[in-house]
């Protein structure tokens, strides 16, 4: 089975599935029409530091929800759903080394841990197709391609680092099209952050990703790079925190909201 043959199934019935370990795969294509959501938990000394990190870098780290310390219910964007297993893989990090790549996180579960989603460029994905414009990685069952730039984000506290982005390649006809129909996702990243030469945000090779899986470029495309909800792990990387755990790239939270529930227009 491929992740688009559960387009029409419910996030309940997803994340349910997840958690009995009944999918492991990425998540793009799932669930068509419903928010999906990039993972970060960290102990409480960090957390208001990654909250201001978010609030002066909206475009790559959009917060749908946070949780209580030591709960791991999302109770705004899903209630009743666990973050600590309704994932389908993770990422557990130490001192900035991702030492384990679980497909639920329970036995790291902590009373001071708390956990923040947010938005992902999955979501306005069933906006482009809707629109005609063709999403590569779904095309080829691939996950997504994601680069590490050299665009810095704006610090704060302990936390800082690179912006990472996704790309799709657009037909060069229809990036306008493109643009409009990402623009009206702010909480899902919105419009792009770059079109064209890679190398302007410090790609060397497009072929290439620093996480996720390459995709074709076809003749007549052009690659266009949206901010990415994996930031917070490029920062990770830099500051090497003591502890924490976030999604494995492309392995989203796939909560109840519908996109256009955050559509501005």
């Amino acid at each position: 089975m491929k992740a688009f043959d559960y387009a029409d199934v419910s996030p309940r019935e997803v994340r349910q599935m997840i958690r009995e370990g009944k999918w492991t795969l990425p998540t793009p294509g799932m669930c068509k029409g419903h928010v999906q959501g990039n993972l970060v938990i960290l102990p409480k000394d960090l957390a208001y530091d990654f909250l201001v990190f978010a609030q002066r870098n909206p475009k790559p780290c959009p917060i749908l929800d946070v949780t209580e310390p030591g709960n791991p219910e999302p109770k705004i964007v899903a209630p009743g759903a666990d973050l600590s297993t309704d994932l389908p893989r993770y990422r557990v990090w130490v001192n900035g080394e991702c030492v384990e790549e679980p497909t639920d996180v329970k036995k790291y579960w902590r009373d001071d841990l708390v956990g923040f989603l947010l938005g992902c460029s999955f979501s306005f994905e069933g906006a482009l197709l809707e629109a005609g414009i063709p999403v590569r990685h779904i095309e080829q069952n691939r996950n997504v391609p994601m680069y590490i730039t050299n665009i810095q984000c704006a610090p704060a506290g302990a936390l800082k680092g690179p912006m990472v982005v996704s790309m799709r390649p657009i037909p060069a006809a229809q990036v306008p099209k493109a643009v409009l129909c990402t623009g009206r996702f702010p909480a899902v990243h919105g419009a792009p952050v770059h079109i064209g030469d890679p190398s302007i945000i410090g790609i060397k090779d497009v072929n290439k990703p620093d996480m996720g899986d390459p995709v074709d470029i076809n003749p007549g495309e052009v690659p266009v790079f949206w901010a990415c909800g994996c930031t917070p792990q490029a920062a990770i990387m830099d500051v090497k925190p003591p502890f924490c755990i976030t999604h494995a790239p492309g392995h989203m939270f796939v909560a109840d909201p519908k996109d256009a529930d955050y559509a501005v227009f």
